[in-house]
């Protein structure tokens, strides 16, 4: 392998060193490729991002110093048509030979075909043409730079720029720049026309961007213009705008400072071809005017029913099909108050959040009746959804249990179930599939499948048997989920029927910032074939099955026929479960001292609680803050932390009803023990953006499950596991940990998680893009009923078992997801001795390709 490895690396070094000796190619004689640019101030190199998108021309891009796209482009014929029909030209005889075997028609088409036109339009479509030095775009680089350095203070800037040569037919260009002196804000002065505004200006509780000594900056006048604004708008003054806000700026008889003087004019008003000016006026809403069913065309129509609840105008043009407290309750336009900015922006928020509209439309009009003219309408325009929406998918998975499956589902929303803005959306789904790791005994290729209904029901205010406005108001966009669901799994595991239900209430603090109450949320699950376990965890069988080879002393424990009992092989169940009594009963030679012995009683302890059927009554709260503004932000960060507490009600419940507990100690609901435990999770992702779409990406993780109680382990859907395409990328999911065990078990889980991700991303060429990542973390056991020692977490010597994956990837974005392939490498793998951990894995042989949709974090 290592021998494989190397001539690959000198394969991709001869490459490299031929296409970079073939950059040139395309740029004319007497002409130059530009290579770099550099930004010298005052003397000094300086990577200025802002100043470096000033530029007209820049470098052709490169992938880790490597111009990808530039050889590509010139490996493509430039005129591929004129290259066919020349090598005709030059040899009519081959031209006649092969229109006799082809025809001509079909001789004329193959010059158009991919071979010979398609791979070259592929190659210059998906390569760059090379850059070549423009003079004419370099001195309109340095006026836009003059520009950037003079709004940024520097009034007095000088630069030129000039040329080197660094090699043949490549150049640099080195902008020379002598800032001078920065300028800085002096006296700060206002001349506010309109009383009320300057009124305003002075009790904005918000300090000025523009403070005496700042460095000048047009970016801050801009800001403060918006700021000024803002605060305006939400304070009555309608009509004004930014454009309203101007600044002088003095600096005759200053050294390096300037006076600026606030300037904000009264209301210009344009009337047919004459203008005039008048004091701003500050407006109160005088009439909330909600249409509930409107549409472009039923503009002019007339009004058919209409009622006012609380100083709300609603309006239908047919009968109205909403009880009005489920809209009013959206508005946050109210009669008699301010206009504001801000209560529009809620409004529609909210509004939209019902999803039984279209986006709304909100509008105001000067009311004719006010003799001040100083009262606005608000007219709400609402354009219902479909009562009810049908939707149908089909999609090609892959998960950690399907290597491939086939999944369809179909849905049923229903809005306005209850006339006050509801919805209930019904669905069911189906999935056939394949998988290696599940038993197959007849080699089918569809050997697991799912199906499964789901029920939600969404209510856009809290459900409470009390008021809950005073502790979570609905500027806060409250709402309430009850949802009940149902699914089985055939083939999968053990097989399993899955019954959930939950009653959660979501609301969001501030604007990127939002709670979740799960008040209720109930898991019950059932094992259908606990018989089948050893056929699914193989490699429990595997070890159970040698240790009873030299240890089993009962014959039957082998099976019925001689091949069998030649075999010595332990039959599923029966066997298995034979030998395993035999030992913990002591009728075999093994003792509790014994190392066996004990490997037997954690195989068992494991298979009794994977098979257990599980029954789970949560209370959780999520609360998540983001600075992310939209998809297209990329210097963010995003905090998400979870507390979940499990059967601490039942135990309550059963502790005051003095209820019996069962021959382990334990409750029972329903003959089963319900699962207690309180768990714990803390998730941190930070962006860097770094300019030309090169992205640092960071991730770290930490959660942890105690059993107490009413139990000593925690069930295996609430537990952690390590590796996959979102997590540890070196590992297959479920494949590390715990601890140092070398992922002892088929599905490795553990109670405790702690992990910690780093990603740079970076653009190949096109929609292509790259990225580097290491990946570090691990699950351990802890405070639970586990006995392994490498697979606890007893100390803090134990973070010697974080393992570390790194790699790289690739990734394509389609806009609406990115499909993503990531290579890992296992570098530090803390399943092998110590000081055997570095490297030991890290080749090819031993690497993990995962396939993903979007990124991991």
């Amino acid at each position: 392998m290592k021998k494989i490895f190397t001539k690959i690396t000198a394969f991709i070094l001869i490459a490299i060193f031929i296409c970079a000796c073939n950059a040139v190619k395309r740029v004319p004689d007497g002409k130059n490729l530009l290579t770099k640019n550099d930004i010298i101030v005052n003397g000094k190199s300086t990577n200025d991002e802002t100043a470096s998108n000033q530029m007209y021309q820049k470098p052709n891009s490169n992938l880790l110093g490597f111009r990808l796209r530039l050889n590509l482009y010139n490996l493509a014929k430039l005129n591929p048509d004129s290259t066919y029909q020349a090598k005709f030209k030059n040899n009519p005889g081959k031209y006649e030979r092969q229109s006799k075997i082809l025809s001509a028609k079909q001789v004329d088409r193959l010059g158009q075909s991919f071979l010979y036109k398609g791979i070259h339009e592929f190659l210059k479509r998906t390569g760059e043409a090379p850059v070549i030095i423009d003079t004419s775009k370099t001195k309109k680089t340095l006026l836009r730079l003059k520009s950037y350095y003079f709004n940024n203070g520097y009034f007095n800037v000088a630069m030129n720029y000039d040329i080197d040569s660094v090699g043949y037919k490549r150049a640099k260009i080195n902008y020379n720049i002598t800032t001078g002196a920065v300028y800085t804000l002096d006296s700060i002065k206002q001349n506010i026309s309109t009383p009320a505004l300057d009124s305003l200006y002075k009790t904005n509780p918000e300090p000025p961007i523009l403070k005496s000594g700042n460095q000048f900056k047009t970016s801050d006048f801009e800001e403060e213009k918006n700021r000024i604004t803002t605060y305006f708008r939400n304070h009555g003054a309608y009509f004004f705008q930014p454009t309203y806000v101007t600044f002088d700026v003095d600096t005759i008889g200053k050294k390096n400072k300037a006076d600026i003087n606030l300037i904000i004019k009264d209301n210009s008003i344009q009337e047919k071809d004459s203008s005039r000016t008048e004091p701003f006026k500050l407006y109160k809403i005088s009439d909330v005017n909600i249409y509930t069913d409107y549409s472009p065309a039923r503009a002019k129509s007339q009004i058919k029913d209409s009622t006012t609840y609380k100083n709300f105008n609603l309006y239908s043009y047919d009968r109205l099909k909403y009880k009005p407290r489920a809209i009013t309750d959206a508005i946050f336009i109210t009669k008699g108050g301010t206009y504001a900015d801000f209560r529009t922006t809620l409004s529609s928020r909210y509004l939209n959040n019902l999803k039984i509209f279209n986006y709304p439309s909100i509008q105001y009009e000067v009311d004719k009746r006010d003799s001040t003219a100083q009262s606005l309408i608000a007219k709400v325009y609402l354009t219902p959804r479909k009562k009810y929406s049908f939707g149908a998918t089909l999609d090609l998975t892959h998960s950690n249990i399907q290597d491939f499956g086939i999944g369809a589902s179909v849905s049923e929303t229903i809005r306005n179930v209850f006339n006050r803005a509801e919805t209930l959306e019904i669905s069911a789904r189906v999935n056939v599939g394949s998988s290696k790791d599940m038993a197959n005994p007849n080699d089918n290729f569809f050997n697991v499948s799912e199906y499964g209904v789901d029920m939600k029901l969404n209510f856009p205010r809290i459900l409470m048997p009390f008021g809950t406005e005073k502790i979570i108001p609905k500027s806060m966009i409250p709402s309430t989920s009850i949802a009940a669901g149902f699914s089985k799994q055939r083939n999968i595991g053990l097989d399993k029927e899955n019954f959930t239900g939950g009653l959660s209430y979501l609301w969001s603090p501030k604007r990127y910032n939002s709670a979740k109450l799960d008040l209720l949320n109930a898991q019950y699950v059932r094992n259908l074939n606990p018989d089948n376990y050893f056929k699914v965890y193989t490699s429990s069988y595997d070890e159970l099955n040698g240790i009873g080879k030299d240890y089993n002393v009962n014959a039957d424990n082998w099976g019925d026929s001689p091949e069998e009992q030649n075999r010595k092989n332990l039959t599923i169940p029966k066997g298995t479960t034979g030998f395993t009594n035999d030992v913990i009963n002591n009728r075999t030679a093994l003792t509790p001292s014994d190392p066996e012995y004990k490997d037997i009683e954690s195989i068992e302890e494991r298979r009794i609680r994977l098979t257990e059927n599980d029954f789970i009554l949560a209370t959780s709260y999520t609360f998540t803050k983001t600075t992310k503004k939209d998809l297209a932000d990329n210097t963010f960060y995003q905090f998400k932390t979870k507390i979940e507490s499990a059967g601490t009600l039942l135990s309550a419940i059963s502790s005051v009803a003095s209820l019996p507990k069962n021959s382990r100690g334990n409750y029972d609901i329903f003959n089963l023990e319900y699962s207690e435990y309180i768990k714990t999770e803390f998730d941190y992702i930070k962006h860097w953006d770094f300019g030309k779409e090169k992205v640092l990406a960071v991730r770290s993780f930490f959660g942890i499950a105690i059993p107490f109680g009413n139990s000593d382990y925690i069930p295996f859907s609430r537990s952690y596991y390590s590796g996959g395409s979102n997590d540890n990328r070196a590992w297959q999911p479920y494949a590390l940990g715990p601890g140092s065990t070398n992922a002892v078990n088929d599905f490795n889980e553990a109670n405790m998680k702690i992990a910690l991700s780093g990603e740079f991303r970076f653009k190949i060429f096109g929609d292509v893009k790259g990225a580097i990542f290491a990946d570090a973390g691990n699950i351990w056991n802890v405070l639970d009923n586990v006995t392994d020692e490498k697979a606890k977490f007893s100390s803090l010597n134990d973070f010697d078992e974080i393992a570390l994956g790194s790699g790289f990837g690739l990734r394509y974005d389609l806009s609406f997801f990115v499909i993503r392939l990531d290579l890992g490498f296992k570098t530090y793998n803390p399943a092998h001795d110590k000081g055997d951990r570095w490297f030991k894995e890290y080749n090819f042989g031993h690497s993990v390709l995962n396939f993903g949709i979007n990124y991991p974090f």
